[in-house]
Order: structure tokens, then sequence, then C-alpha cells
């Protein structure tokens, strides 16, 4: 007997299939990234929805000169797409969200295998813990739950229905950016159809994200000259050299940040400068001739990337024209993997009226808007496909991608019941 429609959208019928996503080490890069995008393909279809499949053009994406960027090699990259037909007489609506995952880490820091998900209570609440539990494989399943409710009811839309799970979206936005480019001109052509709005399910402790800070990342090269520990003094270290490169970033950061926007002021830092990896020396006693630093780089809303790279280049100049060898011996900024601009929609945005209404509906509490400081693909929706996009899921981002992460049941049920009504309020 086939469940009754409200059953798919309680905790049970979730996550079942989270637990069958979850199990998947979907690590970027790895051959589990696209065993992952099978299984959501799967699900889809299983879910009555219309899926289109396709295998990225890499060597294209990569080197178009908008691609967003990526820190991990890839031989393949696998597209997928869902599409419930309405009858045309709405504009549709997307639901967007990435199914790769981050590495677990220490292994040793986890109470279990983070790729054998498992429920259990966090502060006597019940979760579902595994990698990619919160970040972000919760919501996407929370969301298609929301759909197959929908279907079982016998919802017809008027709008049709985009369902796009992609890759890569924590090392640059691959999967995202091969939307745009490759699947929806192939078979869903923007041009011919309207997209009122996008909903992106990651993990917000169900409030409303509608802007991100952007995030460039970047490596430094400090040049010193090698020499015999014992006579250090007649040699340049690298890593005394990278101080007063340190705390110029350090002080760049504090000017970028005493005036910001106000859906980034809840952040005690909104548009942070970080390194995050430093490597020099090959040899204990030789003093180092070379110290390579790398980290990202916080874009404000609304600025151009191509304008944050000069200002950070021009930071980097000065803190070298104030030091002798530094003036001599520049230090060298290469731009690298993830690119994430800035990204924001419209606080009046229609997608966002529909989802305020329906979180407090469901829940009864208003709904919370703000922004964030990380990139995500809402910045490729908005930015490359005009598309209004919210980020609106369960699960706390400050779990995300630390040991021990986790989704809270409860969230994953509620983000089912908003999305099922968000639907239903847009394309109905």
């Amino acid at each position: 007997m086939p469940p009754a429609d409200d059953d798919l959208l309680r905790p049970a019928a979730i996550i079942t299939d989270l637990i069958s996503l979850l199990s998947i080490a979907s690590m970027g890069g790895r051959a589990a990234e696209q065993d992952a995008q099978e299984c959501m393909a799967a699900l889809m279809r299983d879910a009555g929805l219309e899926v289109h499949t396709w295998e990225m053009n890499l060597a294209n994406l990569i080197a178009d000169p908008d691609f967003p960027g990526q820190e991990v090699e890839r031989e393949r990259g696998l597209g997928v797409l869902g599409i419930w037909r309405g009858t045309g007489t709405k504009p549709a609506l997307l639901i967007n969200g990435h199914t790769d995952v981050v590495p677990p880490g220490d292994l040793n820091a986890w109470s279990g295998d983070p790729f054998r998900p498992r429920e259990t209570t966090v502060g006597g609440d019940k979760v579902i813990m595994a990698r990619g539990a919160c970040d972000m494989k919760g919501g996407l399943i929370a969301a298609l739950a929301a759909v197959k409710h929908l279907r079982a009811r016998g919802f017809v839309p008027q709008g049709d229905l985009l369902f796009a799970p992609v890759i890569g979206e924590e090392d640059g936005g691959l999967g995202t950016y091969s939307l745009i480019t490759e699947g929806l001109p192939r078979f869903y052509n923007l041009q011919d159809h309207h997209v009122m709005g996008a909903i992106i399910p990651e993990p917000t402790s169900l409030a409303a994200i509608s802007a991100n800070g952007g995030a460039l990342t970047f490596r430094l090269l400090v040049h010193g000259a090698a020499i015999h520990a014992s006579r250090r003094t007649e040699g340049v270290s690298a890593i005394e050299k990278f101080y007063p490169i340190y705390q110029a970033l350090a002080d760049f950061e504090m000017k970028r940040n005493s005036d910001v926007d106000p859906r980034m002021k809840r952040w005690p830092v909104a548009y942070p400068i970080s390194i995050g990896t430093v490597h020099s020396g090959d040899w204990a006693s030789t003093v180092p001739d070379l110290l390579i630093a790398e980290g990202r780089f916080g874009v404000a809303l609304g600025e151009d990337t191509s304008a944050a790279k000069d200002k950070f280049e021009v930071c980097i100049a000065a803190a070298c024209a104030r030091d002798l060898w530094l003036a001599k011996h520049p230090v060298e900024v290469v731009w690298w993997g993830g690119q994430f601009a800035s990204g924001q929609t419209e606080p009046n945005s229609r997608i966002i009226e529909n989802l305020a209404t329906a979180h407090a509906q469901i829940t009864g509490v208003a709904l919370e808007e703000y922004g964030a400081p990380y990139g995500s693909d809402l910045r490729l929706l908005t930015g490359l496909a005009g598309i209004p996009t919210v980020q609106y899921g369960p699960g706390d981002a400050g779990v995300a991608h630390a040991p021990d992460e986790y989704v809270l049941i409860s969230e994953l049920e509620t983000t089912a019941r908003v999305l099922a009504a968000v639907i239903h309020a847009s394309i109905g």
C-alpha cells in the first residue's frame, strides 16, 4: 500500500531517502561524487519527475573565462535535472542543492564512521549524524519529500518545477555553472521560460539567507634568501618576511569591515581574510628562501571581484614597499581555486515573500532574513541566470564541515512542510 500523502512529510519517509544518500562518500573529485548524482536521479525518477542527465564537458567549462574555479581535479562530472511540467500558465520555480561533501578530516574526532549515517541525540534532540547530513544532503532530501508529497496529493502545478542536484559546490560551483551553461540550455531553455525564483536548502537553521559575501582563494609567494642556519643574519628568512604581510592583511580586513551592508551586521567579521595554509622551508638548518601561504579573501556585497582583487594586490604591494627586502623582492599574488563572487536577492522578491508566508504558517513565527559571510551557488543563479534566489533549510552551518556533523530531524520535517507550501504558492 502506498504511503498516505502526509506520511511523505514525516521523518520516517525523509530519513529513508536521506540514509541512502548519506551512505555515499561523495567527496569532491572522487568517483562517489557521481554516484550521489546517480542516487538523486533514481530518487527523482521514483518520485515521478522527468529526469535528464548529461556528461559535463569539463575542458570547455574550465576554459570558460566565467568559470568559477575549482580546487580538486575531476575526470568526470554528471549533471542532473528533474522537471515537473506544469500547465504553462505560471513561471517556473527552481530547487537547487549540492550532493558533494568535504572530507571528514580526523576520523578519531568522530564518534563513528562518517559515512554510516545513524540516528542519535544531541542536547536531547533527535538527529541524523553523518558527513553531509547538515551540508546539505538533509535539505536536499527534505525538498524532494515536499515534491513527493505534492505529487501524491494530486497537485497540478501551473508553473514548471525544476529540481537540480549538483556537484562541485564546495570548491567553486562547477555543478551549478554546468547547469546554467549546459543543462538548462539543452533541456529547459531559459530564453523560452521565466523562472520566478530559486530555493537552495542549505543549512540556515530555518532562516532565509538572501545574500552571500564572496570568497576568493589566493596564494602568496614570499621570497627570502637561503643560507646555513648558523649564519642566518647573512640570509633572509621568508618566514620573517611574512610577518609584515600578515599584519597588513589584518589591518586591511579591519578597514573593509568598518561599514557593511545591514544584512551582514550580525557577523563580527562580515568579510573575513583568512590564511589557511602556510608552508616554508625544506631543511631544519637552512634559512628558508620561500614561504607559500594560501587563504581566503572575503568580497563585500555588490563588490566587483576584479576590483576586490585589485584592492588586495594594492594592500600587498604597499606592505612590500615599506620593507627594504620586500621592496626589491615583492610578494607574488596568485588567484586560484574557488572564485566566489558575492550575490544577493532583493528583500521584496516574490520568492522571499512566499517563503516568509509559508514559514510563518508552518512554524508560527516570523521568518528571519539576513546575509551570510560565505559564498554559495546563490551568486551563480542570481548573477549568471538572473534568478532571484534564497537559501533556506535545516541544520546549523556551525556544525557543517565539523566532526559528528548532524541535522535535527525536526528541522527536516519543518523544511519539507515549508517548501511544499512554497511550491504550492509559487507555481500553483
